[in-house]
Protein backbone atom coordinates (compact mmCIF):
# COMPACT_ATOMS: atom_id res chain seq x y z
CA UNK A 1 0.00 0.00 0.00
CA UNK A 2 1.38 3.42 -0.93
CA UNK A 3 0.40 5.91 1.75
CA UNK A 4 1.05 8.76 -0.67
CA UNK A 5 -2.14 7.72 -2.46
CA UNK A 6 -4.00 8.93 0.64
CA UNK A 7 -2.44 12.40 0.76
CA UNK A 8 -4.24 15.10 -1.21
CA UNK A 9 -2.42 18.22 -2.50
CA UNK A 10 -4.31 21.48 -2.01
CA UNK A 11 -2.85 24.32 -4.08
CA UNK A 12 -2.67 27.80 -2.53
CA UNK A 13 -3.64 26.81 1.03
CA UNK A 14 -3.31 28.47 3.51
CA UNK A 15 -1.90 31.09 1.15
CA UNK A 16 -0.79 31.44 -2.45
CA UNK A 17 2.41 29.56 -3.29
CA UNK A 18 1.90 26.82 -0.68
CA UNK A 19 0.94 23.24 -1.60
CA UNK A 20 -0.82 21.91 1.49
CA UNK A 21 -0.62 18.17 2.15
CA UNK A 22 -4.14 17.15 3.26
CA UNK A 23 -4.13 13.99 5.40
CA UNK A 24 -7.92 13.69 5.62
CA UNK A 25 -8.12 10.82 3.07
CA UNK A 26 -5.53 8.92 5.16
CA UNK A 27 -7.54 9.43 8.34
CA UNK A 28 -10.76 8.30 6.68
CA UNK A 29 -9.40 5.03 5.29
CA UNK A 30 -9.13 2.48 8.11
CA UNK A 31 -6.57 0.28 6.31
CA UNK A 32 -4.33 3.19 5.31
CA UNK A 33 -4.53 4.58 8.85
CA UNK A 34 -3.55 1.22 10.36
CA UNK A 35 -0.67 0.81 7.88
CA UNK A 36 0.58 4.31 8.65
CA UNK A 37 0.46 3.67 12.40
CA UNK A 38 2.46 0.45 11.99
CA UNK A 39 5.09 2.29 9.94
CA UNK A 40 5.35 5.05 12.56
CA UNK A 41 5.66 2.47 15.34
CA UNK A 42 8.25 0.38 13.48
CA UNK A 43 11.22 2.50 14.57
CA UNK A 44 10.19 3.12 18.18
CA UNK A 45 8.66 -0.10 19.54
CA UNK A 46 11.87 -1.17 21.27
CA UNK A 47 12.88 2.28 22.56
CA UNK A 48 12.08 3.11 26.14
CA UNK A 49 9.59 5.96 25.67
CA UNK A 50 7.73 7.49 28.62
CA UNK A 51 5.50 9.98 26.79
CA UNK A 52 4.43 11.00 23.29
CA UNK A 53 4.00 14.64 22.32
CA UNK A 54 1.44 15.47 19.67
CA UNK A 55 1.80 18.89 18.05
CA UNK A 56 -1.32 20.95 17.37
CA UNK A 57 -3.36 20.05 15.66
CA UNK A 58 -2.73 17.37 13.07
CA UNK A 59 -0.05 15.80 15.27
CA UNK A 60 -2.77 14.89 17.75
CA UNK A 61 -4.32 12.23 15.48
CA UNK A 62 -1.40 9.81 15.26
CA UNK A 63 0.27 11.13 18.41
CA UNK A 64 -2.56 9.80 20.54
CA UNK A 65 -2.60 6.51 18.61
CA UNK A 66 1.16 6.13 19.12
CA UNK A 67 0.82 6.80 22.86
CA UNK A 68 -1.98 4.23 23.08
CA UNK A 69 0.01 1.56 21.25
CA UNK A 70 3.15 2.27 23.29
CA UNK A 71 1.10 2.31 26.51
CA UNK A 72 2.50 5.70 27.57
CA UNK A 73 1.20 9.17 28.36
CA UNK A 74 0.21 11.73 25.75
CA UNK A 75 1.16 15.41 25.90
CA UNK A 76 -0.59 17.98 23.73
CA UNK A 77 1.57 20.90 22.60
CA UNK A 78 -0.77 23.71 21.64
CA UNK A 79 -0.99 27.23 20.32
CA UNK A 80 -1.11 30.06 22.90
CA UNK A 81 -3.93 30.27 25.44
CA UNK A 82 -5.35 26.81 24.67
CA UNK A 83 -3.89 24.97 27.67
CA UNK A 84 -5.59 25.64 31.03
CA UNK A 85 -2.60 25.30 33.40
CA UNK A 86 0.77 27.08 33.69
CA UNK A 87 2.83 26.82 30.51
CA UNK A 88 6.15 27.63 28.91
CA UNK A 89 6.31 28.68 25.28
CA UNK A 90 8.61 28.77 22.27
CA UNK A 91 8.18 30.83 19.10
CA UNK A 92 9.13 29.71 15.61
CA UNK A 93 8.97 30.63 11.93
CA UNK A 94 6.74 28.84 9.43
CA UNK A 95 7.06 28.73 5.66
CA UNK A 96 4.19 31.25 5.64
CA UNK A 97 4.56 33.26 8.88
CA UNK A 98 5.41 32.73 12.54
CA UNK A 99 3.71 31.24 15.58
CA UNK A 100 4.14 30.11 19.17
CA UNK A 101 3.61 26.78 20.92
CA UNK A 102 3.00 26.02 24.59
CA UNK A 103 3.29 23.04 26.91
CA UNK A 104 2.19 22.56 30.52
CA UNK A 105 5.09 23.07 32.92
CA UNK A 106 4.40 19.73 34.64
CA UNK A 107 3.96 17.61 31.48
CA UNK A 108 7.55 16.35 31.46
CA UNK A 109 9.70 15.31 34.38
CA UNK A 110 13.49 15.44 34.22
CA UNK A 111 14.76 12.39 32.32
CA UNK A 112 11.44 11.49 30.68
CA UNK A 113 12.09 9.88 27.30
CA UNK A 114 9.94 11.67 24.74
CA UNK A 115 8.69 10.78 21.27
CA UNK A 116 7.71 13.95 19.40
CA UNK A 117 5.09 13.42 16.70
CA UNK A 118 3.77 15.87 14.11
CA UNK A 119 2.17 15.51 10.71
CA UNK A 120 4.86 17.15 8.58
CA UNK A 121 8.49 18.19 8.75
CA UNK A 122 8.74 21.18 6.43
CA UNK A 123 11.03 24.10 7.35
CA UNK A 124 11.69 22.60 10.79
CA UNK A 125 10.54 25.61 12.81
CA UNK A 126 7.75 23.80 14.61
CA UNK A 127 9.92 20.77 15.39
CA UNK A 128 12.74 22.97 16.67
CA UNK A 129 10.34 24.83 18.99
CA UNK A 130 8.96 21.56 20.39
CA UNK A 131 12.47 20.18 20.92
CA UNK A 132 13.33 23.36 22.81
CA UNK A 133 10.27 22.94 25.06
CA UNK A 134 11.14 19.31 25.82
CA UNK A 135 14.74 20.18 26.64
CA UNK A 136 13.78 23.14 28.84
CA UNK A 137 11.61 20.80 30.93
CA UNK A 138 14.42 18.24 31.24
CA UNK A 139 13.11 15.64 28.82
CA UNK A 140 15.21 13.44 26.57
CA UNK A 141 14.13 13.37 22.92
CA UNK A 142 14.11 9.79 21.67
CA UNK A 143 12.85 10.61 18.17
CA UNK A 144 11.12 13.26 16.09
CA UNK A 145 8.48 11.30 14.21
CA UNK A 146 6.44 12.60 11.24
CA UNK A 147 3.82 11.37 8.80
CA UNK A 148 5.73 13.11 6.01
CA UNK A 149 8.82 15.16 5.30
CA UNK A 150 9.12 17.76 2.56
CA UNK A 151 12.84 17.37 1.95
CA UNK A 152 13.57 20.42 -0.24
CA UNK A 153 12.61 22.69 2.68
CA UNK A 154 15.54 21.23 4.68
CA UNK A 155 13.73 21.06 8.02
CA UNK A 156 16.16 18.41 9.27
CA UNK A 157 18.84 21.05 9.48
CA UNK A 158 16.99 22.78 12.34
CA UNK A 159 16.77 19.66 14.49
CA UNK A 160 20.24 18.20 13.91
CA UNK A 161 21.31 15.85 16.67
CA UNK A 162 17.87 14.27 17.01
CA UNK A 163 16.79 10.99 15.46
CA UNK A 164 14.24 11.75 12.73
CA UNK A 165 11.77 9.44 11.05
CA UNK A 166 9.12 10.20 8.42
CA UNK A 167 6.68 7.62 7.05
CA UNK A 168 6.67 9.43 3.67
CA UNK A 169 9.00 11.86 1.93
CA UNK A 170 8.34 14.41 -0.77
Amino acid sequence: MSLKNYIRDIQGFPKEGIVFKDITPLLIDVNARKECLEILLSTVKDKKINKVIGVESRGFFFGMLLAQELNVGFIPVRKPNKLPFDTISASYDLEYGNDTLEIHIDAIQKGDRILIHDDVLATGGTAKAVCELVERLGGVIVQCNFLMEITFLKGREKIVGNEIFAAMTY
